[in-house]
């Protein structure tokens, strides 16, 4: 089983302006990886999703990548 990238790394907050960061966990068309995939725990799953979330609504990440 994986490892939490954001608990081994002890990154304690999910920056949603840090777009390099959440791409890692995003597919080519720019939708969230499960967390069975990516190996992220629970919790930052959540706040993973929800960086990506603001992210998108700010007009960082797109919505849809073709």
């Amino acid at each position: 089983m994986k490892q939490c990238h954001f608990c081994t790394n002890n990154i304690k907050t999910i920056d949603y302006k840090d777009t390099e960061n959440l791409k890692r966990f995003l597919d080519p068309f720019s939708k969230i990886i499960p967390r069975k995939q990516t190996g992220l725990c629970a919790k930052h799953q959540r706040k993973f999703a929800q960086a990506v979330k603001r992210s998108r609504f700010m007009a960082l990440i797109p919505f849809v990548s073709r």
